[in-house]
């Protein structure tokens, strides 16, 4: 698009607004395997449940992140995005509630109504440890009823697992200038043992120095990036990743996998599954190390 525009001031409202609000077997591929509760504690288990809600296994301790856990439909698309008349989820969950719930732990990467809706603040249970990117959050969801709600630093550590937060952008600066407050602040995590793979979960961000700062200092083994490639209307290009980013974290990190996710399940999402499968392909991406799971389907590293 070479005719950049702005968000219109009531366009911006409304998506703010839209952001705070609500706040089978599966599929494998070469590198799955179909269960990966079943893990010993040295392997690392990935399981894409449904948009950026993954469930990471990682030396025994099963983190939920990013629950969004409403039936299909159950919300009206996000206002001044692109098909805001179409409503979300728009595929249900893959597997039964209890299935998704079961975790040790909770990590919400940032509060918008697609990362931790109104049915996880109903269904989860209160007691779970709760990890957030700042006290902000945190205070939000202790007034949802949550007792054990913690704010993720650099060197957190939980069940012997060293949990660090990354930074990240929910847009370029043109949609910060425009939208940041709707937008707001977002961050990414890395999980790291000894004897492990280090995993580095990038957020909802687009490709920035901050990622690239994080891939250096980090050197993860595995890389999960949101791909859906939002948009707002009226501003160029996307608030998260897309497939050219797929490629950017291929050659950045030439020892990890990289993972593509918060696919296909939000209106304002642009590209699909099979567009990044066939970036891969046009791109000479080895299919091995570039994987874009199914719902439901799981990984182990």
């Amino acid at each position: 698009m070479t005719h950049r525009t702005l968000l219109r001031g009531a366009a911006v409202a409304t998506l703010a607004l839209a952001l705070a609000a609500c706040g089978a077997t599966s599929p494998t591929s070469p590198a799955a395997t179909p269960d990966a509760s079943t893990e010993d504690a040295g392997t690392v288990g990935f399981q894409q449940i449904r948009n950026a809600t993954i469930k990471l296994d990682y030396a025994g301790t099963t983190f939920l992140i990013d629950p969004m856990l409403a039936a299909k439909d159950a919300y009206p698309g996000f206002e001044g995005t692109y098909n805001s008349e179409v409503r979300y989820p728009l595929v249900e969950l893959p597997m039964p509630m209890s299935e998704v719930m079961d975790a040790d732990a909770i990590i919400v990467t940032h509060t918008h109504a697609d990362h931790w809706d109104d049915e996880a603040r109903r269904s989860l249970p209160r007691n779970l440890p709760l990890f957030v990117q700042n006290e902000a959050d945190a205070e939000s969801i202790r007034q949802d009823g949550f007792t054990d709600v913690r704010v993720l630093t650099r060197d957190t550590v939980f069940n012997g697992t060293q949990l660090s937060i990354t930074g990240g952008q929910h847009g370029d600066d043109q949609a910060m200038a425009v939208a940041g407050e709707a937008l707001g602040q977002v961050m990414g995590v890395v999980f790291q043992r000894p004897g492990h793979e280090t995993v580095y979960l990038a957020g909802d961000t687009i490709w920035n120095a901050q990622v690239e700062d994080s891939i250096q200092q980090y050197q993860p083994d595995v890389i999960v990036l949101n791909t859906g490639y939002a948009r707002i209307q009226g501003l160029d290009g996307s608030i998260i990743m897309g497939k050219d980013d797929l490629y950017r974290a291929y050659q950045a990190a030439p020892q990890a996998k990289v993972i593509g996710s918060h696919m296909e399940a939000v209106n304002h999402a642009m590209q699909t599954r099979q567009d990044l499968h066939d970036h891969i392909k046009a791109t000479g991406m080895d299919p091995e190390r570039v994987l874009v799971p199914a719902d439901g389907e799981s990984y182990t590293f």
